[in-house]
């Protein structure tokens, strides 16, 4: 259910879902409220007046009950349940003049239209269950189990070719599996690769296990392994599990653990440990729907092209070594349980083809997902990380490439950066006139850290504040306690330590924004070099599509001015989510649409950003807030001046 707040008197409104934090909504809204203690409860700086409707409140035991009655609340200690009017009060400056007050304008990726993008799916899977009342042998009819049973199956299927089969283990339990189900069983068949080819038998199960079909999508991430369980019978996701992958105790970037995998039993220590992960989260999932590992009849997965080698047990070392060549790009069709993957020893685990040692199966996958292989727009694919992986192209062609952008995006590299999670500054709004700050934390708490959708949110909002130079240095004529030389040159107190969960300062320095600022060049250089590599500007793009979850929070009008992302029509904007794990379930769910995962690849020419000449002028050029050529950033406030 959503309701609509309306601020006063900022006159903006926004809709929001039923049970969203007030102080929350209003930094998304671009509407200041002064708190720094990031949703605590604690500093009661964001005291608001409720004017209209209802939110529900803890806040009675933190405010005197005549302001209670009198309709005051904490915003961050506020939810809403209605729609509600909101009064901000205005702070009175010592001349008695009232501080001025100019909400943002904030813009979220829309996820709006997805249907546009990767469009429908059918409930086609590429494995099936056919159950099946075979007839017992006679002395008229002596043909062998196996040839009995695949008379059966054409019977019941004369419009497909008749199926093979193609493992020892099933031939060697056949004629005792009949027998013993009284020659009632289900059959598993693993259709073919190609429309013509035909099914193969690939599990025989006693009695009628049709209603048990069930398949697993995974995204084998470098830090996080996903799982979503899939019944194939309606298509609908039934278990979601995921957890951190237990290589991070042996490198937490790809590059550490190709150096690991050298050593004497690494590669085997590192297999070892993204199968335990992937075991985990099969017993997960399988524990919230009470089945059997077992039941699980298909693995779909995607991941980077290292992580995809280390699964396999495959030497990743010339992935790192110029001219940075995989072992292998198309992964064979691998029996899970052969890799020690909790599984009945029929299923089958497909990876997602790579195109480059560090464009992989995960971005082959998200392309898939989109379905640009089959669209006449020209569409720029990001997704955003350590290594940054982005795709240029349609229908008639493609071009990608992988930049090293450093992991700033995901807490690496800054003071105070983390992941997302609880504690986590993932937004902030600083007060033009008293510097004073806005901040929200995840799940409301003290302030611990900043991810990587805060560190984007600060950044811009002290360029816009003027607080920093577009060099990313500190004003230094700013006479204003938060603002102040420290260990690691000029910094802003983002959270005393009083205030924090550390106990210590929060502030984001000039080290912090030197190493964001060339992250964002990174990636913005990659898109400009690919689109002129094939003549093309930001200007002929029909679609800008933001995958991974990172995507989610990052605020399209702050990635703009930083220069991370391109400053064209916002509505040309998609946010896609986890696309890795998306083209996943659509080729899990789809045959169909599993196939043309193949024209993907097919279509991609993979471009060394490393070798490439312009892209380093191009990165030079970048490293600036939000660029050294202003006519990119044609809204850019600074050029309005």
């Amino acid at each position: 259910m959503e309701h609509t707040i309306h601020f006063l008197p900022d006159d903006v409104r926004i809709k929001v879902e039923d049970g969203e934090n007030l102080l929350t909504a209003a930094a998304a809204a671009g509407v200041y409220i002064h708190a720094f203690c990031g949703g605590d409860g604690v500093c009661g700086k964001c005291k608001v007046h409720l004017e209209q409707g209802e939110v529900k409140s803890d806040t009675a035991a933190s405010l005197k009950q005549h302001d209670y009655d009198q309709g005051v609340r904490l915003a961050c200690k506020s939810t809403i349940t209605s729609d509600v009017t909101i009064r901000i009060p205005e702070t009175i400056k010592a001349d008695g003049k009232a501080l001025k007050r100019q909400p943002k304008t904030t813009r979220a990726i829309s996820a709006r239209s997805l249907e546009n993008l990767i469009g429908t799916w059918s409930i086609d899977p590429p494995v099936g269950k056919l159950f099946l009342k075979v007839p017992p042998p006679t002395i008229d009819d002596n043909i062998s189990d196996m040839q009995r049973l695949m008379r059966t199956i054409k019977a019941a299927q004369p419009d497909s070719p008749e199926p093979n089969y193609d493992h020892p283990q099933l031939i060697r339990q056949l004629s005792t599996d009949l027998r013993e189900a009284n020659w009632e069983i289900t059959v598993i068949l693993l259709h073919g690769k190609r429309a013509d080819e035909p099914d193969r038998i690939i599990a025989v199960e006693p009695g009628d296990t049709t209603d048990r079909l069930y398949g697993l999508a995974v995204d084998i991430g470098t830090t996080t392994i996903g799982g979503v369980l899939i019944d194939l019978n309606t298509g609908k996701i039934i278990a979601e599990a995921s957890g951190y992958n237990s290589q991070v105790g042996y490198g937490e970037d790809v590059i550490s653990r190709m150096i690991y995998a050298a050593r004497p039993g690494g590669l085997k220590g590192l297999q070892g440990k993204v199968v335990y992960t992937i075991n985990t989260i099969i017993e997960d999932v399988c524990k919230k729907v009470y089945i059997s590992p077992s039941d699980i009849s298909y693995i779909m997965a995607a991941g980077n092209t290292v992580m995809a080698h280390l699964l396999l047990g495959i030497n990743p070392r010339y992935i790192r070594e110029a001219p940075y060549v995989p072992s292998v790009s198309q992964f064979p069709l691998t029996r899970a349980a052969e890799l020690g993957i909790a599984a009945h020893p029929s299923v089958r685990l497909f990876l997602y083809p790579c195109v480059s040692s560090y464009v992989g199966g995960d971005i082959i996958a998200g392309v898939h997902a989109c379905q640009m292989q089959e669209s006449e727009e020209i569409s720029l694919f990001i997704d955003i990380g350590t290594n940054g992986e982005i795709v240029v192209g349609n229908k008639d062609w493609m071009v990608c490439s992988a930049c090293s952008a450093g992991p700033a995006f995901e807490g690496g590299g800054i003071k105070f950066g983390m992941r997302a999670s609880q504690g986590a500054i993932e937004n902030f709004q600083i007060h033009p006139e008293t510097f004073d700050p806005m901040i929200v934390t995840i799940g409301q708490s003290k302030p611990r850290g900043i991810c990587g959708s805060g560190l984007i949110s600060i950044v811009s909002e002290l360029l816009e504040a003027g607080v920093i130079d577009p060099q990313g240095k500190f004003r230094r004529d700013l006479n204003h306690p938060r603002i102040r030389e420290g260990e690691d040159r000029w910094e802003y107190v983002l959270a005393w330590d009083r205030d924090s969960m550390i106990g210590e300062d929060i502030v984001i320095t000039e080290v912090d924004l030197d190493n964001l600022i060339r992250a964002k060049g990174a990636m913005y250089a990659g898109y400009q070099t690919l689109l002129e590599s094939v003549g093309l500007t930001f200007n002929d793009l029909d679609r800008v599509i933001l995958a991974g979850n990172f995507g989610a929070y990052i605020d399209l009008e702050r990635g703009i001015a930083i220069g991370l992302l391109p400053d064209i029509d916002r509505d040309r904007f998609y946010y896609l989510g986890n696309a890795s794990m998306l083209g996943c379930q659509i080729s899990l769910t789809d045959h169909r649409r599993f196939r043309g995962r193949v024209a993907v690849r097919t279509l991609m020419t993979n471009i060394e950003l490393a070798e490439n000449p312009d892209f380093m002028n191009h990165y030079m050029a970048a490293l600036f807030l939000p660029h050294t050529d202003l006519s990119l950033f044609p809204s850019n406030k600074a050029n309005r001046s």
